[in-house]
């Protein structure tokens, strides 16, 4: 089960990589509110279209339906939100470095809500993996200028969520083990939250007329979407110590993606360190596993 895990996380950094650049096209054509919205409402459709195929609702119980909604209300959409506005200030790279702490409040939420505790030599894969995927990030960035300190409370936050939802999803998994149903339920309550937060904001006319934008933030939903599902797979399989830090070297993604996609990643000494540290973390953790 564990080694599922394992493969399943790595393909939810994948996703969770090429989404990172692709939210880069889609801000060059709509605002980062507008285009959370279409983002979150596209993958929320295509799981409900799914659903009947994909989801035993026969199975549901109440107390995992209620975990579900908790985190639906904050993941992804709040995340989508702190995510897409410091991917325009601060750009993919510093944005990602900074969300890559996420493992971190994932591991302490783990051990405070489920009693997983890491051994020794997980809890250096962890320290392992944080290092080199933030050296990667930073290594691939051009810099911020002073006014963007600020803004780097935003992936923070965002890494702060993440980290949670976690352990709160196994929590549901104790009585409904459905990644795609938490997806889906997930989903639907984010849409919910995207669409009166335009509402109110009065982004609907942005929406309609941004379809080079919509486009792309549909693109950036569904690989949000697929990202999402398979790390909830690799969540159901194996403890959060594990999953959370794979997941997390998402940037070795967002720096292929980006060097064919955006052609701007500059492959210097502190990206191959990054890299090559990242590599030694995941090794060590599926080593210990």
């Amino acid at each position: 089960m564990q080694d599922e895990a394992a493969v399943l996380a790595l393909g939810a950094a994948g996703f969770f990589g090429l989404a990172l650049v692709l939210t880069q096209f889609g801000l060059r054509h709509m605002k980062p509110v507008p285009g959370a919205a279409i983002s979150v409402t596209t993958t929320a459709a295509a799981f409900l279209a799914a659903s009947p195929v994909l989801v035993d609702w026969t199975a549901m119980t109440l107390p995992a339906v209620l975990v579900f909604v908790a985190v639906g209300s904050l993941f992804p959409a709040t995340v989508t939100m702190l995510t897409f506005r410091a991917n325009q200030q601060l750009g993919p790279h510093v944005a990602g470095a900074l969300g890559n702490l996420a493992p971190l409040f994932a591991v302490l939420f783990a051990i405070a809500l489920l009693g997983e505790v890491p051994g020794l030599w997980q809890a250096a894969g962890i320290a392992v993996v944080l290092v080199g995927a933030t050296t990667l990030m930073l290594g691939s960035s051009r810099g911020v200028g002073a006014a963007a300190w600020a803004a780097m409370l935003l992936p923070l936050a965002a890494a702060l969520i993440r980290g949670a939802v976690q352990p709160v999803v196994k929590i549901g998994f104790e009585t409904w083990a459905d990644p795609f149903a938490a997806a889906t339920i997930g989903y639907l309550v984010s849409a919910g939250v995207m669409l009166t937060t335009v509402t109110m904001r009065g982004d609907i006319a942005a929406i309609r007329a941004g379809r080079s934008g919509r486009l792309w933030f549909a693109a950036v939903g569904l690989c949000n979407g697929a990202a999402v599902v398979t790390m909830y797979a690799a969540l159901a399989r194996g403890p959060v110590a594990l999953v959370a830090p794979l997941v997390a070297t998402y940037p070795l993604a967002t720096l292929a993606f980006g060097a064919v996609l955006l052609r701007s990643t500059r492959i210097g000494g502190r990206v191959a360190v990054g890299v090559a540290v990242t590599v030694a973390g995941v090794a060590l953790l599926l080593a210990t596993r």
